[in-house]
């Protein structure tokens, strides 16, 4: 973590504030620029400029987006392989059951308490990742995420 404490559920969210804030603010900034153009005076050209500006703003929440889907991707066979270390033969034949989003929440819960959060959150079908995060009494830090 950038201040220093270790990640819990209260700060475990990850912001990189040139992509968040001022990447983000550059572009709205150009599209309400490309809007006025096309409004003051519709031509081919601010139809371009908007359609760029609209554009540019799609590539940036999708590659968001697929960075995301392929670290969700990388936590559900990380946690597999981890589960299938650790879990009784018993838990470890419903590994099979937990949803990705569940795979998410659990991967910050430390391996002593893995097995019965995750019993807990099958059995209670917790599908929410940030109520299975909210169960976890030990937190296991990921600071290695996109």
């Amino acid at each position: 973590m950038a201040n220093g404490a270790p990640q819990s559920f209260q700060n475990h969210t990850r912001w990189v504030p040139m992509y968040h804030f001022v990447a983000s603010a550059l572009l709205i900034l150009n599209l309400g620029y490309a809007v006025a153009g096309f409004i003051r005076q519709v031509s081919f050209g601010t139809v371009v400029q908007l359609l760029l500006a609209v554009a540019l703003l799609i590539i940036f929440f999708y590659s968001r987006a697929f960075a995301l889907a392929v670290q969700d991707r990388l936590i559900r066979l990380e946690e597999r392989l981890r589960m299938e270390r650790l879990f009784p033969g018993d838990l470890r034949d419903r590994i099979s059951e937990l949803s990705i989003p569940q795979m998410i929440g659990l991967r910050f819960a430390s391996d002593g308490e893995l097995a019965d959060l995750t019993r807990k959150v099958l059995d209670e079908k917790i599908e929410n990742r940030t109520e299975v995060k909210k169960l976890i009494k030990t937190w296991r830090p990921d600071n290695a995420r996109a």
